[in-house]
């Protein structure tokens, strides 16, 4: 399956192959943001009785964040005999460059597709290619009766957090202690849904 993404662009979106799992290793997933998300617990004079507030602050100098090497060996290719029936990766080519991918699997017991892994490299950003990788992932959701896409983003990648708004997804929760222990310490993990259309 190919499917060009709009009549002006020459991105092409197809499943991963086993031959692309070097260019999905060596991709480049950094950003810098002059934003980042804030969470709090809310004071007595909010309103609130528990909970947490999430708010956009700015911040100076600008957050860059570059992402350790990870191993992808939950990658899934294709859609061959061997491969897990819930899973798939997604990529995204322009001409014969990998400038992106999405990881995805489907959960049966709650009928939900989540989002493991979506990667655009810096060069190709605002061009629509994540929301064309989202794309793939909503049409495979739909082939396993997912009810709705979920995903976890860090509360330093605001970046990532307005894109995903702009494609329909919300805030559904968050946890404080996900990075605990980590190079990403004192990050925030916020999850966003969205319905499968």
């Amino acid at each position: 399956m190919t499917t060009p993404h709009g009549s002006a662009d020459t991105i092409v979106y197809r499943p991963a192959r086993p031959e692309d799992a070097g260019a999905i290793e060596a991709l480049d997933s950094s950003f810098t943001t002059a934003t980042v998300f804030e969470v709090s617990e809310p004071g007595p004079d909010d309103g609130y009785a528990s909970g947490f507030l999430l708010r956009e602050v700015p911040v100076d100098p600008p957050v860059r964040k570059v992402f350790p090497p990870e191993e992808h060996d939950e990658q899934v290719f294709g859609g061959g005999k061997d491969s897990d029936a819930d899973a798939r990766t997604f990529v995204a080519l322009d001409g014969e460059d990998l400038c992106g991918y999405a990881a995805v699997g489907y959960a049966p017991w709650n009928r939900r597709l989540t989002v493991e892994d979506i990667e655009v490299a810096p060069g190709h950003r605002g061009r629509g290619i994540g929301r064309g990788l989202m794309e793939c992932a909503e049409r495979f959701a739909r082939e396993r009766g997912a009810h709705h896409l979920w995903l976890e983003v860090s509360s330093v990648n605001a970046p990532a957090v307005h894109a995903y708004r702009r494609m329909g997804f919300t805030f559904c929760g968050l946890d404080t202690a996900l990075y605990d222990g980590t190079p990403a310490a004192g990050e925030r993990a916020l999850y966003m849904s969205r319905p499968c259309r």
